[in-house]
Formats: structure tokens, C-alpha cells, sequence
């Protein structure tokens, strides 16, 4: 596994030494568990509390492309303590197929603030999905239309103000002239090649590539054909090409085409960074290897083993997809039932209370503001009326506006989540389907804390215990040592 250190001191009460001690602890981690690191981020005298940090959001950005897996800290707050910011961003992380592990953390983290945090996840990917249909809606307007819909504009059109495909006069016939040359039988690294050399971009304003100038040989929008999604519309815009040389072009790439060379499978292991091996503590990664007939399996091997030999540890390797299906569907049966549920609702509305300690501080001000209000609005009536009395009622009255518009503001940004919108999510985990690999992924970084594996039984900790507390190997140990069953 490659990862990067990411660390953080936030103020000036901090030294440098800070950032050495967590850099050694993140090192000491990596070299305990295999861990290649290939980089580090540092940001000095930032605070977690807000994403405006140099060095975290070039790492983000880094995870797009995909030479890490993981992301090491000190503690979880080096991250962000911010739970919004940090569900966004695990999102992004997750979705670039890297983890964030806590190297002094190793297991547990409070479980509240974990399910906070998936369900922030789960309601921000349902309005984005809401906000896509809206969004959809009306680009399926504009495709009745012959509109353009955004994303690049081929070369040879421009659009003009009523969003309607024109003909470019300066580069279309760039376009026929590249029909032209392939049909005629130039190769099309000749003619790229060629373009490039004469100052000719794309329509993006890049030199040509074998891939770009290909793209364009396909593109079905030179035959005045209109396509969006599952939106076609012949002769909707203006014709660059004839039929006929279109598809002259069509028949020598069919002829040409080559087969695509085959990608490397990317494999979602998902239990990375919570399997344990539970003879020698060492972190459990993912391998694949062959069958006799050529077929590939993919497992979970204790780290230690894959490094060190059987001499080191001896825990036999379990099949990826099986113990995954085995620990979602254990997950969803332990876990959501009626009493746990109820118990789960009441500790995160807490836990939220405690996240948003500003939301409290205004409405406790707002509400001082209007028991002045209303104070002064009895004296006023009792006849007490001062040549102050309107100013100062003026003054009030625009503090509880500004109060009102900063709650406003802050609900907007963190909106409120109801004990109705807890329970409906987590009813969607109990109607999921096991073998959904996204539904799977969910469980398990949701309510799945920790797998130990032994060769005759396996250990699970769930995420619904009060506190924040570190399973170590051997309370699990002795957790089972007068239990034989299997699992537990």
C-alpha cells in the first residue's frame, strides 16, 4: 500500500516539534504495517476548523491521481475537526479509492461522529442526485431544441448567443480537410502531425493527439446530427461533412482499429485499513493469485505473513468476497435493530448539538434580544417613554435582524438533521442488498469498526458503543477465550 503523511499544527502555542512528532509516529505506523510512503503535506499555524489550508487541498487534489491509497495522520483532528468539512472530503478521498487512517487511532474513533458523518454523506449525495435530475430536466428541454448543452464545442462550430451550433468559417474546413486526407489513405499520425506543425489546435486549444484527432473522425455532429443522452435529432445543426465521405472515413477506421489493450483491474478491497490479523496484530491488506484453470481470486493476507514469511505469522489468507458478504450482513443484523436504532437517534442528535457549538451561542443571543424588545416595548406602554426610547429600539430591532440572518446562514450551511431523516436512513441499510459492492461499502465504513481474523473464527466491532475507545488485540483475545463459537 503507497500513502502520504498529512500534518498540521494550528497555532503558534505549537512548535515545529509538533509536526516532527507526528511525522514519526505516522513513519513509525507505516514501517510497523508494510506501508510504502511516497510524500508528505504540511500545513503550519492552520486551523482544522476550516479547509482553507494550502497543503490539505493539494493533497486532495494529489488523490485524484491514484498513486496512494492512504492518507496517514496523527490524530483524526489534524484531518479537520470540522465534521461537515471532513464528511465532504472523506467523500472526495473515498471516492479516488483512498482511506484516511488515524496512525494513534488505529481502530476506533467515536462511533456518533462516524455515523454523523455517513449520514451527512448519504444526504449530501441524495440532493446532489436531486440537484442532477432538476439539471437534467432542463437539458433535456434544450435537447428538444437543438440546444447546446454544455461541454466542448467540436472544432468547426461555435455557438452563438440563442445557444444554437453555427458553422465556424476558420475551422471548418480544417474539418474536411482532415476527412479528406484519411479517406484518401494518409495515416492519421501524418495528418495530426501535420496539423501540429501548421499552429492548428484543437477546440480546446491543444495540440492534436492520436486519441483528440480520432475523437473527431467519429464525432456524428459533422452530419448535422444532434445527440444528447438518448436525444438524437438528424439535420438539427449544420452539416460539415457529406454521408458519403463520412462514412468512407468510418469504414478505413473499422478497418484500422486495433484491439484496446487491456486495463489493469482496479480492485475495491474494502475492509483496507480495519482487518487485523488476530495472531500477531499486523494490519491485513488485499492479493490476488491464480487457480490451476487461470481463474483469479482475490484475498486478505496478514500483513506480516506477506512480508516476513509463514515463519513470522502463519494466519491462512480468507477469500475477499465472502468475508465481505459475512461481515455486511453480520453488520446489518447485530447492528439495526429497533432498541439499538433508538439508542443510536438519541446519540447523534446529541453528538450534532455538540458539533455546532456557534447555532446555540446565536439563538441564546437572539432570544436576550427579544425579551429586551419585549421589555422595552411594556415600558413604552406603561408610559415610560424617553427621548432615548426609539433609538434605542432601533438598535435592538437591528440586532435581532443581524442575529436572525446569522442563524439563517449557519442552518443553511449545516442544516439541522431530524430524528424522521436518522431513522429513514438508517431503514435504508435494513432494505439494501448485501451483494450491492456500493451498499456493502457503505456498512461496512459506516458501522463496521474493526475485523480481527483468526484461522478458526472471526471477531467484528461494531461502531455503537458510547465513547472513544481502542480495541486492542488482546481485549479481543481474551473477549474469546472461553468462547469456541465461530463467528463471533
Amino acid at each position: 500500500m503507497n500513502a502520504v503523511i498529512y500534518a498540521r499544527y494550528s497555532s503558534d502555542n505549537q512548535r515545529e516539534e509538533s509536526i516532527e512528532g507526528q511525522l514519526r509516529e505516522c513513519k513509525e505506523y507505516a514501517d510497523k504495517n508494510g506501508i510504502n510512503l511516497i510524500g508528505t503535506y504540511i500545513d503550519r499555524a492552520f486551523s482544522a476548523k476550516t479547509d482553507s489550508r494550502p497543503q490539505f487541498q493539494q493533497m486532495i487534489h494529489d488523490s485524484a491521481t491514484h498513486t496512494f491509497e492512504a492518507v496517514l495522520v496523527w490524530k483524526l483532528d489534524r484531518f479537520s475537526r470540522n465534521r461537515y468539512d471532513s464528511a465532504h472530503y472523506k467523500r472526495i478521498l473515498k471516492n479516488n479509492r483512498v482511506h484516511v487512517v488515524s496512525v494513534t487511532e488505529p481502530i476506533s474513533n467515536t462511533p456518533e461522529g462516524i455515523m454523523l458523518e455517513s449520514l451527512l454523506e448519504g444526504m449530501a449525495e441524495y440532493y446532489s442526485a436531486d440537484l442532477a435530475e432538476k439539471v437534467s430536466r432542463g437539458h433535456k428541454e434544450n435537447a428538444l431544441k437543438a440546444k447546446f448543452n454544455g461541454g466542448p464545442v467540436p472544432l468547426g462550430y461555435r455557438i452563438d448567443s440563442e445557444q444554437h451550433y453555427q458553422l465556424d468559417p476558420a475551422t471548418a474546413p480544417v474539418v474536411q480537410e482532415a476527412f479528406r486526407r484519411y479517406a484518401d489513405g494518409e495515416s492519421i499520425k501524418a495528418i495530426w502531425t501535420d496539423f501540429n506543425g501548421r499552429g492548428i489546435r484543437t477546440s480546446l486549444g491543444r495540440p492534436f493527439t492520436k486519441g483528440s484527432f480520432q475523437t473527431m473522425l467519429k464525432n456524428r455532429r459533422y452530419l448535422g446530427e444532434y445527440r444528447y443522452k438518448d436525444t438524437v435529432i438528424p439535420d438539427a445543426i449544420p452539416a460539415i461533412i457529406d454521408p458519403e465521405l463520412f462514412e468512407q472515413v468510418q469504414c478505413r477506421c473499422e478497418r484500422n482499429k486495433k484491439a484496446p489493450a487491456h486495463t489493469k483491474t482496479q480492485v475495491n478491497f474494502m475492509l483496507t485499513t480495519k482487518a487485523f490479523c488476530g495472531k500477531c496484530g499486523a494490519m491485513v491488506s488485499g492479493e490476488s493469485g491464480k487457480s490451476h484453470t487461470g481463474t483469479v481470486h482475490y484475498y486478505y493476507k496478514c500483513g506480516n505473513h506477506k512480508r516476513n514469511g509463514r515463519a513470522a505469522c502463519d494466519l491462512q489468507a480468507v477469500r475477499k468476497e465472502p468475508l465481505e458478504l459475512f461481515v455486511v450482513k453480520a453488520a446489518v443484523q447485530k447492528v439495526l435493530q429497533p432498541k439499538v436504532m433508538d439508542r443510536l437517534c438519541d446519540l447523534l442528535l446529541a453528538y450534532q448539538k455538540q458539533e455546532n457549538t456557534r447555532l446555540p451561542l446565536l439563538q441564546k443571543q437572539l432570544q436576550e434580544v427579544k425579551k429586551k424588545i419585549g421589555n422595552l416595548i411594556a415600558a413604552i406602554e406603561q408610559g415610560i417613554l424617553t427621548p432615548s426610547t426609539k433609538q434605542r429600539m432601533d438598535e435592538l430591532e437591528q440586532q435581532r435582524q443581524t442575529l436572525e440572518t446569522s442563524i439563517l446562514q449557519e442552518q443553511i450551511e449545516k442544516p439541522p438533521i431530524t430524528r424522521e431523516q436518522i431513522l429513514f436512513w438508517f431503514d435504508h441499510f435494513r432494505h439494501g442488498d448485501p451483494k450491492d459492492p456500493a451498499f456493502q461499502q457503505q456498512v461496512i465504513d459506516c458501522f463496521v469498526n474493526a475485523v480481527y481474523l483468526f484461522d478458526d473464527k472471526i471477531v467484528l466491532v461494531f461502531n455503537y458503543k458510547e465513547g472513544d475507545q481502542l480495541v486492542t488485540l488482546e481485549e479481543v483475545k481474551s473477549s474469546i477465550l472461553d468462547d469456541n463459537a465461530s463467528p463471533k
